[in-house]
């Protein structure tokens, strides 16, 4: 019989908070970078899109609107990110600043969202698009009331100190 001994301290690959918070800012760069090479080829590929689905080529203006507003919603939500990430990486979690870009978070979704829901009208898979974000936007601003009422639960603590 092998005995087995489980030891807390040291974990299979040494991840820390700091790794995650690495890990999740690569991930901001590299959905920038994809956002930006959709913002780059988004005319080519409606373009192939509308010709192999055999749509008519208002169907391709009309998506390509879609996509180009949901890409300004895709920029700010991202950088958000990114800002939201480095107030973690600074140790300034229960802030007033990081339930602000959470909430703007929450709005982008939304506004994604809206724009597919619109979208529908022509093309009626972006339904799938817009209700996942607008669960997206759900969740997010679940985390930002938990934000909001951890501040609050902290400030009152500090006032009875």
């Amino acid at each position: 019989m092998v005995a087995c001994s489980y030891r807390k301290d040291v974990s299979p690959m040494n991840w820390s908070k700091s790794s995650s918070i690495e890990l999740s800012r690569i991930c901001v760069v590299l959905f920038m970078i994809l956002l930006a090479a959709l913002d780059i080829g988004c005319y080519w590929a409606v373009q192939w899109f509308v010709e192999i689905r055999l749509m008519y080529w208002q169907y391709g203006v009309l998506m390509m609107v879609t996509i180009y507003l949901c890409s300004g919603f895709g920029w700010v939500l991202l950088v958000r990110l990114w800002q939201l990430l480095n107030n973690i990486r600074m140790q300034l979690v229960f802030d007033l600043r990081n339930v602000k870009l959470l909430r703007q978070v929450s709005w982008c979704c939304v506004g994604a969202g809206a724009v597919c829901l619109v979208s529908c009208l022509y093309y009626l898979p972006f339904i799938a698009v817009a209700i996942a974000a607008g669960f997206m936007a759900l969740i997010v601003r679940i985390v930002k009331n938990i934000f909001q009422q951890a501040i609050d639960m902290k400030a009152e603590l500090d006032l009875t100190i």
